[in-house]
């Protein structure tokens, strides 16, 4: 079994300064997802899995390559996939294309692991590619159990007044469909499906269920703020979350004396 994981950062963000070379409750934010692939690559020495980086950002390369001991492949990203319109996919697609290249080896399952998800669990990483291994799925994707219902208790803005975003009749949440929300921390690939270049709907889907209130979605300095405080109630309460942030000490150089 070879596995390729990408991880994918643009330089600059508009929402939270340097968003991706920033620290997280005492590491840079991007070793969390660094960890959580090295705590399954030591509980699965059986299986080949290479680690790349996807970036247009000098500062989040030297991070990698300075303070990292962990092996992994970089690629400077073309100015033709950084763009604000460029989908991610692209950029997976990408990754794949070179490593397969440069390895000269052909990948069972790509993994894409976004940086901004750093309150991940290692048997989160392991569940979603055992079910890849386990299924027929072209994609399989991390979700969260949804707050708000479109078919009861979600609404939308009409000319004449405000009404349920689905059309139904359900009067209890218990009633509705159950619904997830896509919370963009993993991904697992078909190779052969992302040479495709389809949209992921084209092809067959198939999830994971995460933690809620372990992810939100790093916009704004105030989401920041807002999970550094879930994080360190996790730390303190979880074991399995703070396994991966105690990790990144055996995957790093020292840099605690430096900052």
């Amino acid at each position: 079994m070879n596995i390729l994981f990408t991880i994918c950062g643009r330089a600059g963000s508009k929402g939270i300064k340097n968003k991706n070379i920033k620290d997280f409750v005492g590491y840079p934010l991007p070793f969390y997802t660094v960890s959580a692939i090295e705590l399954f690559r030591k509980q699965h020495t059986g299986i080949l899995c290479d680690v790349v980086l996807n970036t247009d950002s000098p500062d989040l390369i030297q991070l990698f390559q300075t303070k990292l001991k962990s092996k992994v492949d970089v690629i400077e990203r073309e100015p033709s996939l950084g763009l604000d319109s460029t989908p991610k996919v692209a950029v997976i697609l990408n990754c794949l294309e070179i490593m397969e290249k440069r390895r000269s080896i052909c990948y069972d399952i790509l993994v894409d692991l976004d940086i901004t998800s750093p309150l991940r669990i290692a048997s989160d990483l392991s569940n979603l590619i055992q079910k890849k291994m386990e299924s027929d799925a072209d994609t399989i994707f991390s979700v969260t159990e949804s707050r708000r219902n479109p078919y009861f208790n979600m609404v939308k803005k009409t000319e004449n007044g405000y009404v349920r975003t689905i059309e139904s009749s359900f009067n209890t949440r218990q009633e509705a469909p159950e619904i997830f929300d896509m919370n963009a921390s993993m991904y697992a690939y078909s190779p052969a499906f992302l040479k495709k270049r389809l949209n992921i709907f084209e092809g067959k889907c198939d999830v994971i269920k995460m933690t809620d209130t372990a992810v939100l979605d790093l916009d704004h300095e105030k989401d920041f703020e807002m999970m550094t405080v879930i994080a360190e109630y996790l730390y303190k309460k979880y074991s399995e979350f703070s396994e991966i942030r105690d990790n990144i000490i055996t995957i790093t150089s020292p840099f605690r004396e430096e900052n």
